[in-house]
């Protein structure tokens, strides 16, 4: 049987072993151990100040976490699951290397809302963490866009099949922009993260003059929560922080998953240094971009996290359940897989070049100026729809004959439409109609200049 528990005097017998196997989550939340005394150090200050303890007590206590902090940090602490969790395992051995002292700092505190207190504390590092990955991987994608290779026009695609010519550059800040995206939403999540649930109790406060905007104030959180029940059971911002690494996540795998494809024979529009791809147990020519498949793969998983903290949140009453012990173990693994996903994407990135070469050999291939003749006749005013038929036509034409648009004589172009004339040249090839993007935004020359410059400065 397991030694007596600080909560166990209202039971007759003391805890099975199997039901403290069953119990404990101190073999996920050790991980909390700083915050979870940076938040019992500041409660104690607090309660020094509103004169539930004395400041020597409060010196004390402070000394001896700060103590216990150094051991854990130099692997020299012992964690005993029999305490279940990190914030019994900490206040344990306080008691035992102060004494009686270490008692009073629960004192207007429940693990209820200690463990909300912890959770938004690490959670407020992993956005900052997150957002700097982000933000590397951003600018090694916008390096690569500014460089030469980013001038490479190459084809651009809907449903798979060649659509309009882009530059890469363009190609490459379309990731970018996603990215952004995912930064604000973590800074957004931010914003409902750093609010101070310390003081809200097992669910409904105490009667103890508690101040919890100073504890707040200590922790730098900019609010107090406003419900004492929503307090200890609010696990929104787990599922909003574990949905933004979803999307995040979602960002990457689609990345992979081009840059898989474009790393293929059939493709060959990229080539990955050798350092970030394996080879195969049995075929000895294979050159493999498994980094990109694990990426891809593992956004399925941060998935799984995500649906697993909605589905055990659903049905649960107000107000704190122990179904709660659960959403570590999905917050904490959806937050190390995007970690890892983020490094390797930005190396992976960072060691990629395009191959100028390929791409080009066949770059002609599909049709990728139609567009560019259909906008160049309603520029002659002919209106859009009796352009896009006589492209369509030309096109048909061309692939019986084997031609290109820019291949077909200017007599031949005139008999589909009598308004073309020979400066039609000028926006026919891949390389001229991108040339002739005029819209904000668009996949041309200018417009990569215009969204190099807006990045380079926010950056």
């Amino acid at each position: 049987m397991a030694t007596e528990k600080n909560w166990q005097s209202r039971l007759k017998q003391p805890q099975d072993e199997l039901a403290v196997d069953f119990v404990e989550s101190l073999s996920v939340d050790t991980r909390l151990y700083k915050y979870d005394i940076a938040g019992s150090i500041a409660h104690a200050q607090m309660l020094s100040e509103q004169h539930l303890m004395t400041r020597d007590e409060f010196r004390q206590i402070k000394q001896g976490l700060t103590e216990i902090a150094e051991d854990i940090d130099r692997g020299k602490f012992r964690f005993d699951k029999k305490y279940e969790d990190i914030h019994m395992v900490i206040e344990a051995a306080l008691i035992k290397k102060i004494g009686d002292i270490g008692k009073k700092l629960h004192t207007g505190r429940s693990r209820n809302d200690q463990v909300c207190l912890d959770m938004r504390l690490w959670m407020r590092d992993r956005i900052a963490i997150m957002t700097e990955l982000i933000t590397d991987l951003q600018k090694a994608l916008i390096k690569r866009a500014g460089s030469d290779q980013g001038k490479i026009v190459m084809p651009g695609y809907t449903h798979l099949q060649r659509a309009q010519p882009i530059l890469a550059g363009s190609y490459l800040l379309a990731f970018v922009e996603q990215l952004q995206r995912d930064r604000e939403r973590f800074a957004d999540c931010f914003k409902r993260v750093n609010v101070c649930p310390l003081g809200s109790g097992a669910l409904a406060g105490s009667s103890l003059p508690l101040d919890r905007a100073r504890v707040a104030e200590i922790l730098g959180f900019n609010q107090i929560t406003r419900n004492s029940l929503d307090s200890v059971s609010d696990r929104d911002f787990c599922a909003e922080y574990v949905f933004a690494a979803g999307l995040t996540a979602m960002h990457l795998s689609r990345l992979a998953e081009d840059w898989i494809i474009y790393s293929s024979k059939e493709f060959s529009f990229i080539r990955i240094d050798d350092a970030f791809c394996t080879g195969s147990s049995m075929m000895p020519q294979k050159r493999n971009p498994d980094l990109l498949e694990l990426i891809r793969g593992k956004c399925g998983g941060i998935y799984g996290n995500l649906i697993a903290l909605l589905t055990m949140l659903k049905g649960q009453p107000l107000a704190y359940n122990r179904d709660m012990q659960e959403d570590k173990k999905q917050l904490f693994d959806a937050s190390d897989c995007l970690e890892g996903c983020l490094q390797m994407a930005a190396a992976i990135v960072a060691h990629t070049h395009f191959n100028r070469d390929r791409i080009l050999a066949d770059l002609e291939d599909g049709f990728l100026d139609a567009t560019a003749l259909a906008e160049y006749m309603v520029n002659k005013g002919v209106p859009f729809r009796q352009a896009h038929q006589l492209v369509g036509k030309l096109v048909a034409h061309c692939e019986v004959k084997d031609l290109t648009l820019i291949e077909l004589p200017l007599e031949q172009l005139q008999q589909a439409c009598e308004k073309i004339e020979n400066d039609v040249y000028s926006h026919l090839s891949a390389a001229n109609a991108a040339a002739h993007y005029a819209t904000a935004g668009a996949a041309g020359q200018k417009q990569l200049q215009d969204q190099l410059e807006y990045w380079k400065n926010k950056m």
